[in-house]
C-alpha cells in the first residue's frame, strides 16, 4: 500500500514537471515572436510645402504667393495624387526685394500664378540629376519656347538656370525627400512672357456683301441691256409708221 501511494506521487509529480516544462515552452515561444514582429509604425502626414518653408526660414514672399495663388494647394495634391514628385525653385526674401519697385503690386492674378508655376518643374530632379533635363525645360507654366523658356547646365554639383531675362544659380538644397525637392534660388526667375509683346490678335474675316447690294450689282447690266431694247423697238417702229404713211401718201398722187 504504501509502494502505491509512493508510486501515485512520483506520477503527479512528473505530472507537474511536464506541465511546467510545458508552460515555459509556451512562454518562451511567445516572447520570442512578440520580439520578431515589428511595431506598426506611425501614419506619415502629408507632405505641406508651406509648413517646410516655414521651418527652413527666409520664404517670406513666396509663402505669400504660394498661398494666394493656391498653388501651395495644387502641389500638396499632385505629391499626394502623383508617383512623379515635384522640384522648386524658391527665391528668398531678398530676391523679391531685388525686384524693380512695385513689379509684384503690377501683377495681375493670372500673372502672378504664372510666375509661381514657372518656378516649378513637374517632376522631381535630385541636385546630381540636372544634367539629364532637355532644354528648354518645361515648368508648370507651360512649355512655350519662346515665352516661358528655362534653361537649365550644370557643371558638378552648380546648377545654372536662365530664362532669357535672368540668369542665376542653385544657392543649395532646402529640402528633399525623393518626392519634393526645393532648391534656393538668389533671382526671381522672370519669364520672357512678361517683357515680350504680345502678338496682335488676327484680324477679323471681311464681313460678306449684303444681298441687297449683290443683287444690285448683278442685276444692273441686265437692266442696262432691257432698256436698249426698248428703245430699238420703239425707233423700228416709228420708221415703220413712216413707211406706210409715205406709201400711203405716194398711192394718192395721180
Amino acid at each position: 500500500m504504501l509502494l502505491m501511494m509512493m508510486m501515485m506521487k512520483m506520477k503527479m509529480k512528473k505530472h507537474h514537471l511536464l506541465s511546467l516544462s510545458l508552460l515555459l515552452m509556451l512562454l518562451s515561444y511567445t516572447t520570442t515572436v512578440s520580439a520578431q514582429t515589428p511595431a506598426p509604425s506611425p501614419s506619415s502626414s502629408p507632405t505641406d510645402i508651406i509648413r517646410i518653408l516655414k521651418k527652413a526660414g527666409g520664404f517670406t514672399t513666396l509663402i505669400r504667393l504660394l498661398t494666394t495663388t493656391q498653388v501651395s494647394t495644387q502641389i500638396n495634391a499632385q505629391l499626394l495624387n502623383s508617383n512623379n514628385g515635384l522640384t522648386l525653385f524658391a527665391p528668398n526674401d531678398n530676391s523679391f526685394q531685388s525686384l524693380k519697385p512695385g513689379f509684384l503690386n503690377s501683377l495681375n492674378d493670372q500673372q502672378k500664378n504664372e510666375l509661381i508655376q514657372f518656378h516649378v518643374l513637374p517632376t522631381f530632379v535630385s541636385i546630381s540629376n540636372f544634367d539629364t533635363l532637355s532644354n528648354p525645360v518645361r515648368t508648370q507654366a507651360g512649355d512655350d519656347p519662346d515665352r516661358l523658356a528655362l534653361n537649365i547646365t550644370s557643371s558638378g554639383n552648380q546648377v545654372n538656370l536662365t530664362t532669357g531675362v535672368v540668369n542665376t544659380t542653385v544657392g543649395g538644397s532646402v529640402y528633399s525627400d525623393h518626392q519634393l525637392a526645393i532648391y534656393q534660388v538668389d533671382k526671381v526667375l522672370l519669364p520672357r512672357d512678361f517683357f515680350v509683346p504680345k502678338p496682335p490678335p488676327p484680324a477679323p474675316a471681311p464681313a460678306k456683301a449684303k444681298a441687297s447690294s449683290a443683287k444690285t450689282s448683278t442685276d444692273g447690266p441686265a437692266s442696262a441691256d432691257t432698256h436698249s431694247s426698248a428703245a430699238i423697238t420703239l425707233k423700228l417702229k416709228i420708221w415703220f409708221s413712216l413707211a406706210v404713211t409715205a406709201a400711203a401718201v405716194f398711192s394718192l398722187s395721180p
